[in-house]
């Protein structure tokens, strides 16, 4: 036998099982080199080596089920670790028998293979574990309860963490809830707030809410720690009483003020609230970092509180840490927000070449220089960055969406469907770049063009649904192809179902087919998930020619309210109402 195939033989056994075959190995080492040199190798093998059956040869089962889990036979991979499991003395090898036996939900294979394990490991964790799980699996309940029992007195860091592993895991949540509740004692809980917080969440996770505000209850009642504040804030969250979340989280933070985790928390719910000050005065307590400046610079931009981002912005400009790539890019960011153009620039302008948000900084400052009318800073800008990024083909058209849009924006329309040519040279596949050229086509009535570059992106893929749903409606809009863009958008919502826009372009083709009742509701529909101005238009439209009048002035009105020089609601108004 060639030292080569001795090593992975070896490796093939389990790691307890090593010791006896070293042993084995060395004395049929050792007798091959003390033999006689007229003795034979292969004599010395053959007498001291026995064949070993396939069914009783440990690595031999090893390795079959290793190769079983390997194409997913988990039934099989079960079988061969319980023969292996009988062979060997490794825990370890019964153990993972006994788990994929109960993975494949086999009881005999299971009690089988954990029978083994306690046999050569009987006080551990996973064998008392096992044994409650199997019980519940055969709905043996006060089995089951037996051992969670032992298991939570057990004298370790935390034993509620392996009754968690296993009621968690039980098939039947009910019956899993009931035993949770005769466990989950307050004697058995005793004076740590994390376990009765843990059992709350363990019965919300068993679907009892009930037993989880009780535990959560009682936990602020004995301890009144944050842990337990928030937890109960959580819970009353999630059953949609925020009065009586947002109490808790400032009970927790009166116990835990520097707690960022509970403040983020606070903070999320008083935004959802629609109360953005007061995140961001939340998230003003305590230590901060350029995320809590960011969120709360997000919250005041979002209650247009100037004077807010105004203190903000100078907090940040005292702060005496380094000014790193992020901070400095969050100045500029602040400084935009309070209009302070010359400040943002001069930040951006600091960030350094190599920081991964230069090029998001040079951007900005191409916006900004063209905002205050800087042209030749715009132009010497964009070389700047586009030659940073030559060999980057995202990073270049997102430079060329950029100053075409910049074009577009001062109705320069020739000149952006100029861009958008020199950037197509470059890139002639890019998705983005053919779309944003078709949509200004279209807008500016070049509908071939338009359906040109459309079809190109369709062509490059197949399913793109943007893509897809753009040609359907500009067919529907701008032409009497009629039939042609309702296969096109039936293939759009087939791809994103949920898309409000696709929606609104289903019940447009619908109208322009004549079927109103049915563009009527598929646009009540796409306003509901959205309520867009050219929407708005569409679904007032429907209504204006079914009849229902006063709905369409309603809807146009609440649209106008929002986005009052939306080119197409306003078209539509003065074209129906005329």
């Amino acid at each position: 036998m060639s030292n080569r195939l001795l090593i992975v033989f070896c490796c093939c056994v389990p790691r307890r099982s090593h010791v006896w075959l070293i042993v084995a190995l060395t004395c049929l080492l050792g007798a091959c080199a003390s033999a006689p040199p007229r003795l034979q190798a292969s004599t010395i093998i053959s007498q001291s080596v026995q064949a070993v059956d396939a069914d009783q040869d440990v690595p031999l089962l090893l390795i079959g089920a290793e190769l079983a889990l390997q194409q997913s036979d988990l039934p099989l991979a079960a079988q061969r670790y319980a023969q292996a499991a009988h062979l060997s003395i490794d825990p370890a090898i019964a153990e993972q028998a006994t788990r994929l036996a109960l993975a494949v939900k086999d009881a005999a294979l299971a009690q089988s293979s954990l029978s083994r394990w306690r046999e050569l490991t009987p006080d551990a964790t996973g064998v008392a574990q096992a044994t409650a799980s199997l019980a519940l699996a055969n709905g043996e309940l006060e089995r089951a309860y037996e051992q969670l029992q032992q298991l939570s007195a057990r004298d370790v860091e935390n034993p509620w963490r392996a009754v968690v592993q296993v009621l968690a895991a039980a098939p039947d949540k009910a019956s899993a809830a009931d035993l949770l509740k005769r466990l989950a004692t307050p004697e058995r809980l005793g004076g740590v707030d994390t376990y009765w917080i843990a059992m709350s969440q363990l019965a919300t996770r068993l679907d009892n809410a009930a037993l989880a505000e009780r535990l959560a209850e009682s936990a602020v009642a004995k301890f009144k720690s944050a842990e337990a504040y928030a937890w109960s804030a959580k819970l009353a969250l999630d059953r949609g009483d925020k009065t009586k979340a947002r109490r808790q989280y400032e009970l927790a933070l009166r116990s835990d003020p520097a707690n960022l985790r509970m403040r983020t928390a606070y903070a999320a719910l008083l935004g959802d609230s629609g109360d953005n000050r007061a995140a961001a005065r939340v998230l003003g307590v305590g230590a901060q970092s350029d995320v809590t400046y960011g969120a709360r610079a997000a919250y005041a931009a979002r209650a247009e509180d100037t004077a807010m981002l105004g203190a903000l912005y100078r907090e940040i400009q005292a702060s005496s840490e380094e000014r790193t790539g992020k901070r400095l890019f969050l100045l500029g960011q602040v400084a935009e927000t309070i209009e302070r153009p010359e400040d943002a620039l001069r930040w951006y302008l600091q960030i350094s070449e190599t920081d991964e948000r230069w090029l998001d900084a040079g951007m900005r400052m191409v916006v900004l220089n063209d905002e205050i009318g800087d042209g030749a800073a715009v132009r010497s800008r964009i070389t700047i960055l586009r030659q940073s990024v030559s060999s980057d083909p995202a990073a270049l058209g997102d430079l060329y969406l950029l100053e075409a849009s910049l074009l577009t924006r001062k109705t320069r329309s020739a000149d952006a469907l100029a861009v958008y040519a020199r950037g197509l040279e470059q890139l002639p596949d890019d998705p983005r770049l053919l779309y944003a050229r078709a949509m200004l086509s279209i807008d500016g009535g070049d509908i071939a063009g338009g359906e040109v570059d459309l079809r190109r992106i369709m062509s490059i893929e197949p399913d793109n649904a943007d893509a897809l749903n753009a040609l359907g409606y500009t067919l529907a809009d701008r032409t009497t192809r009629f039939v042609e863009a309702k296969l096109l958008i039936d293939r759009a919502i087939a791809l994103k179902p949920g898309e409000a826009a696709i929606i609104d372009s289903l019940g447009w083709v619908n109208y322009r087919l004549g079927n109103l009742d049915e563009a009527a509701r598929l646009l009540r529909k796409a306003f509901a998930i959205t309520a867009d101005a050219e929407i708005a238009a569409h679904l007032g439209e429907v209504l204006w020619v079914k009849g229902e009048r006063d709905e369409a002035r309603r809807i146009w009105a609440e649209a106008r309210k929002k986005d009052p020089d939306n080119k197409i609601l306003v078209e539509a108004i003065q074209r129906l109402s005329s």
